[in-house]
């Protein structure tokens, strides 16, 4: 089974240079006498150095193989949907990876990992997956919230899980603001390039990106695009919030996004209010 590959995806009105969509990725099958699992995961993103594989350092990635393995007896790889960052949250990564046919029982992988892992990592779901279901080339689009606490006074039960800015901020800004974002652009201006990647395409297709007022002086941002590059939504969120902050107009968000320059972009929001909320593989009921 072929899947788009997560990384570009282009629209139909995008202009020329922005149609270029990378080939379908073959995702394999499990090798004869395997399963292939999938989880649905939610973690605090405080206690780990990311998702993402990092010797010497504790990761999500490393600390959930580690668990899959010693209950499994071999080794697994994981293929995820999003690699977040140092001390970004999550509550519906997903995680796909193939186990032997006398080891893939879901329910027993999920307690496995709760049991020697919670309160910072949860399996809050577990299936059997199809053979041609892999976490990060299957999706269609991820969905993340990042959230500001935008009150004088700090809040020390809120500090994980937010961004505290004392300043008053303009809805009506931050909304406007967003307006650019939609559709297919290069977001090389919003995005930390690979080192020694070479020349990797920055174009992003965004499907939705709005402000929530929640009451109690919480705002919300939650954004959604195919896919996502490497500190994309927190320096979009840190620019966004110097527009509602009156430091920036929210009518400069196309000139930024056009020049494609990183040093014309606001500062990057901090880690802790960002959390992937959510993965889209076109299903209904989804995991």
């Amino acid at each position: 089974m072929t899947h788009p590959s997560a990384d570009l995806q282009g629209s139909a009105d995008a202009r020329p240079a922005l149609l270029a969509v990378a080939a379908p990725v073959e995702v394999a099958p499990p090798a004869p006498g395997r399963i292939r699992v999938r989880l649905l995961v939610a973690y605090d993103g405080g206690r780990f150095r990311g998702m993402a594989e990092n010797e010497g350092v504790a990761t999500v990635a490393g600390t959930l193989r580690e668990v899959i393995e010693r209950f499994c007896g071999h080794e697994v790889v994981l293929s995820v949907a999003g690699r977040t960052d140092a001390g970004v949250h999550a509550w519906g990564q997903v995680v796909s990876f193939d186990v032997d046919e006398a080891k893939a029982d879901p329910v027993r992988i999920a307690r496995a990992v709760n049991g020697q892992c919670v309160p910072s990592i949860v399996v809050r779901e577990s299936s059997v997956a199809d053979p041609g279901f892999d976490a990060r080339f299957s999706a269609r689009a991820r969905r993340y919230r990042y959230t500001v606490l935008n009150r004088p006074v700090p809040d020390p039960f809120l500090a994980a899980t937010t961004w505290w800015v004392p300043e008053p901020l303009d809805v009506a800004a931050l909304r406007l603001g967003c307006d650019a974002l939609i559709g297919s652009h290069d977001f090389s201006s919003f995005c930390r390039r690979p080192k020694g990647a070479g020349e990797v395409s920055l174009v992003r297709r965004v499907l939705d990106a709005r402000w929530h007022v929640l009451g109690d002086e919480l705002l919300r941002l939650d954004i959604e695009a195919t896919a996502f590059c490497h500190q994309m939504v927190r320096s979009i969120t840190g620019t966004l919030v110097d527009m509602g902050r009156g430091r920036r107009r929210a009518g400069e968000m196309a000139g930024i996004i056009r020049a494609r320059d990183r040093q014309v972009a606001g500062t990057i929001a901090p880690p802790q209010g960002l959390c992937l909320w959510e993965v889209d593989y076109g299903e209904a009921p989804p995991l």
